[in-house]
């Protein structure tokens, strides 16, 4: 009964750090999110010159950045006009400025823009919940994955401790997956305070994405 009410009380602690937790899975994750040409960083780019107002895109880069972006967008306004060529040429190339600047300043770097579709999909599901004005079906998802990762770790240490003083074996075997779970636990705490860094949630947690419908 001890055992289950301690399960309780992590839970509660945990569950809610899920929206954080995938927010901040990894670094690649995030920032391949801007580097798409779905994503939020082109989508402006296309508004932006279809109406010829820079603004828009302004948000995406530092201050500093400004002038570099505002030149290369009056370039692209200029070339787009010459023929449908070259306007989807010159629209590439200032959409590629861009997000270059915009992963720059994140500390990222460019390896050119991917395809649309490319975006993780608890990335577009993080996107689809800022769209319709709700997180809650996204926290829904996540909250039941994570309900079901810590329950996992949590059966497999109690499952081994019942045997851990019968071998050396059984006993690493409880080790094992008591260390498993507290560092499950201590991963979802800290993302959920803010004590973590992105990078230090792990391939094990990333590997846990949820398939959001």
């Amino acid at each position: 009964m001890e055992a289950k009410v301690n399960y309780v009380k992590v839970a509660a602690v945990c569950l809610p750090a899920a929206i954080i937790v995938w927010a901040v899975i990894s670094p690649p994750i995030s920032f391949a999110h801007c580097d798409t040409l779905d994503g939020p960083v082109v989508k402006v780019a296309r508004v932006a010159l279809d109406k010829g107002d820079v603004t828009p895109v302004l948000k995406w880069v530092q201050k500093q950045d400004e002038e570099e972006i505002k030149k290369a967008f009056q370039k692209t306004l200029g070339v787009r006009k010459l023929s449908p060529q070259a306007k989807d040429l010159a629209d590439m190339y200032f959409f590629e400025t861009l997000v270059r600047i915009h992963r720059a300043a994140e500390g990222a770097g460019y390896t050119g823009l991917k395809p649309a579709g490319a975006v993780e999909p608890i990335i577009a599901a993080a996107d689809k919940a800022i769209e319709i004005g709700s997180v809650d079906g996204l926290a829904k998802e996540i909250s039941a994955l994570i309900i079901s990762g810590m329950r996992q770790r949590f059966e497999r240490v109690m499952k081994t401790k019942k045997d851990m003083d019968k071998s050396v074996q059984a006993g690493r075997q409880y080790v094992q997956a008591y260390v498993e779970f507290v560092h499950y636990v201590e991963r979802l705490h800290k993302a959920a305070s803010g004590q973590s860094h992105p990078a230090e949630i792990t391939q094990e947690t990333k590997s846990e994405t949820p398939h959001i419908h």
